[in-house]
């Protein structure tokens, strides 16, 4: 008898821990905060290189995380930023096509984000600068007539893994993102 009781009460407090203020988890996204932002597939990368403007253009981040340029070919991008794309282009020009290739590579339109859950139209969106999770629900047409209005769950890949904590809705959402927002239980 007194078993059960016990083991009623541990069931019903861990129940009710879920009730309680969520607990936000962005250590490890605070960690990558100060990284520069690394391309990858769905990018679309403006690069010019100076006094060759057949070589100048608009260019997309492929699925294989490639651009493929004119003369050099294939081009590795996933991984890199803008910086260290502009020496991997000069050096492959400077190869047997150009002398001294001066290259500027800037980010024409970020990957999408993409947001799941309680929210009225799920799915894959443009990044905008400045955008928070809350911005993000806005976009998807608000929140779903069942969803928690004070966290959702955020995953994004960090050292080639992806990585998910709960986060406030004030917090900032990088392209490539997937926000989730839970249902709520009362």
């Amino acid at each position: 008898m007194r078993r059960s009781i016990i083991a009623i009460l541990a069931a019903l407090t861990m129940a009710l821990q879920g009730c309680g203020t969520p607990r936000y988890s962005t250590e490890a996204f605070e960690a990558n905060a100060a990284a520069p932002y690394l391309l990858a597939s769905g990018d679309r990368l403006r690069i010019i290189v100076f006094g060759q403007d057949a070589l100048s253009n608009s260019y997309a981040v492929d699925g294989a995380g490639r651009i493929s340029m004119p003369l050099i070919g294939n081009v590795d991008a996933f991984g890199h930023s803008t910086t260290q794309l502009e020496r991997i282009i000069e050096n492959r020009l400077r190869g047997g096509f150009l002398r001294e290739p001066r290259v500027s590579v800037e980010v024409e339109a970020f990957r999408p984000f993409f947001i799941l859950g309680e929210v009225i139209t799920a799915g894959q969106y443009p990044f905008i600068n400045g955008m928070t999770v809350q911005n993000a629900v806005a976009v998807a047409g608000g929140f779903g007539p069942r969803a928690n209005r004070y966290y959702a769950d955020l995953t994004r890949v960090i050292n080639g893994a992806p990585v998910t904590g709960s986060v406030p809705l004030t917090y900032p959402v990088l392209p490539g993102d997937t926000i989730t927002i839970r249902e709520r239980f009362f």
